[in-house]
C-alpha cells in the first residue's frame, strides 16, 4: 500500500457518513486554530502566495477530480465501457451552471447590500444660510470683511462636520462589511459541507481529493477574514471566535448532504430490490437529486477560485521588480497546488 493510500485510510477510516463528517472538522478546525498564530497585519505578499497555492489545489480537485467523476462516473472495472446521454450531461452542465450562478447571487446581492448602507448619500446635501438682507448704502467696506470672514468660517466648520460624519459612516460601513463577509463565508462553508458529503459517497478517492483541495483553500481563506474582522474592530479573540462561528455552516451543508445521499442510496436500494433496474430519474434519466451535489460543489468552486479570488492575484503595486518577483512565485505556488492535485488523482486511491 503506498504512503498516500496509507496516510488517507489513516485519516478517513469509517464509511462515507463517517469520513464526511471527520473531514468537515478538519477543514473547519485546524485552519481556525492557526489564526492564533497568525498576526492580523500579515504581508498581503505572503497572503497572496497562499492563496496562489490554494487557488491551484482547488483547480486542480475541480478538472481533475469533481468534474470527470460527475460526467464520467468512477472506474468500475478494466476496458469498462461508457455509454453516453447527452441529456444527462446536460443536466450535469446546468448543475454546474447552478453552482457557480449561486455564489455569483451571492456576491453580488453582498456588494448591493454592503454598498447601499457603506455610502452616505446625505452628506452631499449642501445646506445654504441666508444672510438679512442689509442696505448696500449702510454696509462698508470693514462691515463687508467682516462677514466675509464670518461666512469662510462657517464653511470650514460645515466642512469639518461633514468630515467627521463621512468617518463615522465609513467605520459604520466597514463594520457591515465584516458582518456581511461572516454571512458569505457561512454559506460558503455549507457548499464545502455539501461537497464533503457527495465526494465521499462517489468514492473514496473523490473525498479524500477533496478534502485535501478545500483543506489548503481554507487555510488563505480564514487567514484574509480573520484580517478584515481584526481591521473591522474585532478583537483577536472575538475575531477568532467569529470564524468559529462560520464553521457551523460546514456541518450544516455536511449534514445536508448526508440526508440527500442516504435518501439517494435508499431509494436505489428499493428499485434494486424491486427489479426495477431501468428507474427513471430526473427528465427521463438515470439521475437523481443527490448526483447533482458534485457538480453544484464544482460550480461554486469554479466561481470561488477564478471570480472570488483570481481577480485579486491580478492587482499590482507598479513596482515593476517587486511585482515581477511577486508574480514567479504566486506562478509556482499555484502550479505546486496543481501538481499536488495531479499526483494524488494520478496515484488514486483504491475504491
Amino acid at each position: 500500500m503506498s504512503f498516500q493510500a496509507t496516510a488517507f485510510a489513516f485519516l478517513f477510516p469509517g464509511n462515507a457518513m463517517t469520513n464526511s463528517i471527520l473531514a468537515t472538522a478538519y477543514i473547519s478546525i485546524f485552519p481556525n486554530l492557526l489564526l492564533y498564530f497568525v498576526p492580523p497585519d500579515i504581508n498581503t505578499g505572503a497572503l497572496n502566495v497562499l492563496v496562489s497555492f490554494a487557488v491551484g489545489g482547488l483547480l486542480g480537485d475541480v478538472f481533475l477530480h469533481l468534474l470527470p467523476h460527475a460526467f464520467l462516473g468512477e472506474k468500475t472495472e478494466e476496458h469498462s465501457f461508457v455509454e453516453i446521454d447527452n441529456q444527462k450531461n446536460v443536466l450535469i452542465g446546468t448543475g454546474i451552471f447552478i453552482g457557480l450562478f449561486f455564489f455569483f447571487f451571492m456576491d453580488k446581492m453582498m456588494r448591493i447590500v454592503n454598498g447601499g448602507s457603506g455610502h452616505d448619500h446625505g452628506s452631499h446635501q449642501h445646506h445654504h444660510h441666508h444672510e438679512e438682507p442689509t442696505s448696500s448704502a449702510m454696509t462698508s467696506a470693514l462691515e463687508k470683511e467682516d462677514n466675509s470672514a464670518i461666512r469662510q468660517r462657517k464653511q470650514v466648520v460645515e466642512q469639518v462636520k461633514k468630515e467627521l460624519d463621512k468617518d463615522e459612516k465609513h467605520k459604520e460601513g466597514i463594520k457591515l462589511s465584516a458582518y456581511l463577509n461572516l454571512l458569505a463565508d457561512f454559506t460558503h462553508n455549507m457548499t464545502d459541507g455539501l461537497a464533503m458529503a457527495a465526494s465521499f459517497y462517489a468514492s473514496p478517492a473523490v473525498g479524500a481529493t477533496t478534502a485535501v483541495a478545500v483543506f489548503f483553500h481554507e487555510i488563505p481563506h480564514e487567514v484574509g477574514d480573520y484580517a478584515i474582522l481584526v481591521q473591522s474592530g474585532f478583537s483577536k479573540q472575538k475575531a477568532m471566535m467569529a470564524q468559529f462561528t462560520t464553521a457551523v455552516g460546514a456541518f450544516l451543508g455536511t449534514i445536508i448532504g448526508i440526508i440527500i445521499e442516504e435518501r439517494s442510496l435508499a431509494n436505489r436500494a428499493a428499485d434494486i430490490k424491486s427489479n426495477m433496474t431501468n428507474v427513471v430519474g430526473l427528465f427521463g434519466t438515470d439521475l437523481r437529486w443527490g448526483d447533482l451535489v458534485i457538480p453544484f460543489a464544482a460550480g461554486g468552486f469554479l466561481y470561488i477560485a477564478t471570480v472570488g479570488v483570481i481577480p485579486e492575484l491580478l492587482e499590482v503595486t507598479g513596482n515593476i521588480k517587486k511585482d515581477k518577483k511577486q508574480a514567479f512565485t504566486e506562478f509556482i505556488a499555484m502550479f505546486v497546488g496543481l501538481s499536488l492535485m495531479f499526483f494524488i488523482a494520478w496515484n488514486d486511491i483504491p475504491a
